[in-house]
């Protein structure tokens, strides 16, 4: 049983007055442990990664870089191509930016996480892994960089010695491979269900498939999405769920075991 756990969530995911999920930010942050914060391809604009970073400060919430593909009409979901070396120039653009934001606010950047599709093409693809994670050794060394544990994201990490920390997806489904059932529109999940998924991957280090299979799961971080609908609800749960169990919620970078 995990005794400790961070929750992330991906957040600053509008674009001037254009908004998605029916929660706000500002009313998820105390709840969470780490934010991922959006930054300006597939959402995101300048104010308002300067609005959640300076949240996240104040609430003592690790500061993520959450980059995606530019590609802000289709949320960053769609993938785009491009070369390993092009993708990682706008992902050190973005990562840029909000490192940026957190020295304004005084605070520094804990990890870097990809956004939808090109998270998903990183945990495939070794070759964009591999010059991800150098880069991430030449400017922030310290920095975690989160993902799915097993993926060629994780693996590249974990061999250039880089921190890494594992995800499990709350408000997203698993294959029977241990991966995420990618999905534009999640509906409305049920947040006591949530609750109770990830109570019992803390407790047990399993969780069932879309196929009915119960899969072994290992992870320091709970992910859920701010654009779900409910996400309020859904966070809420899943913490009193957690605490009530006496697992203590934290950024990764405060985690004893870490």
């Amino acid at each position: 049983m995990r005794e400790e756990v961070d929750i992330n969530c991906d957040m600053g995911e509008a674009f001037g007055r254009w908004r998605v999920g029916d929660t706000d930010d500002a009313s998820l942050m105390p709840l969470i442990s780490s934010a991922n914060i959006a930054a300006g391809f597939h959402a995101g604009d300048p104010n308002l990664m300067d609005e959640t970073v300076r949240l996240a400060a104040e609430h003592g919430v690790g500061i993520g870089a959450h980059p995606g593909y530019n590609d802000l009409q289709g949320f960053g979901r769609r993938k785009i191509a491009g070369t390993a070396k092009e993708l990682v120039n706008d992902i050190i653009y973005q990562v840029g930016a909000i490192r940026e934001f957190a020295h304004r606010h005084g605070a520094r950047l804990q990890h870097v996480k990809p956004h939808g599709a090109l998270y998903m093409e990183m945990a495939a693809s070794p070759e964009l892994s591999r010059i991800f994670v150098g880069y991430m050794r030449t400017v922030e060394p310290n920095a975690y960089i989160f993902c799915m544990g097993g993926s060629a994201t994780w693996r590249a990490a974990m061999e250039a010695g880089q921190p890494v920390v594992r995800e499990f997806y709350a408000d997203r489904d698993y294959d029977d491979t241990g991966s995420i059932v990618f999905t534009r529109d999640a509906g409305r999940p049920d947040p006591a269900a949530i609750a109770r998924k990830v109570l019992r991957a803390c407790k047990e280090g399993r969780v069932q498939t879309v196929t009915g299979n119960d899969i072994a799961i290992d992870f320091e971080s709970i992910c859920f999405h701010s654009d779900t609908l409910g996400a309020f609800g859904i966070v809420r749960q899943m913490r009193e769920a957690l605490l009530n169990a006496g697992i203590r919620i934290a950024p990764v970078s405060d985690m004893t075991g870490r």
